[in-house]
């Protein structure tokens, strides 16, 4: 199934954890394993914002 081309607004500031392409590219994007990846969008939940500040302190 499609994302629903009329939330982009704020649909773009939520990571979808169900979906394996966004889990994909969350974890190429900060050049992290998979596994590593799943776990910063379940313990930060959707917020792209959250789950982007984790996976920086993670690498570090």
């Amino acid at each position: 199934m499609s994302d629903n081309k009329e939330k982009q607004g704020q649909d773009r500031k939520l990571v979808a954890g169900g979906e394996k392409y966004e889990v994909s590219y969350f974890a190429k994007k900060h050049g992290l394993e998979l596994k590593d990846a799943r776990r910063i969008i379940d313990a930060h939940g959707p917020d792209r914002d959250a789950a982007d500040k984790a996976a920086q302190r993670f690498k570090h």
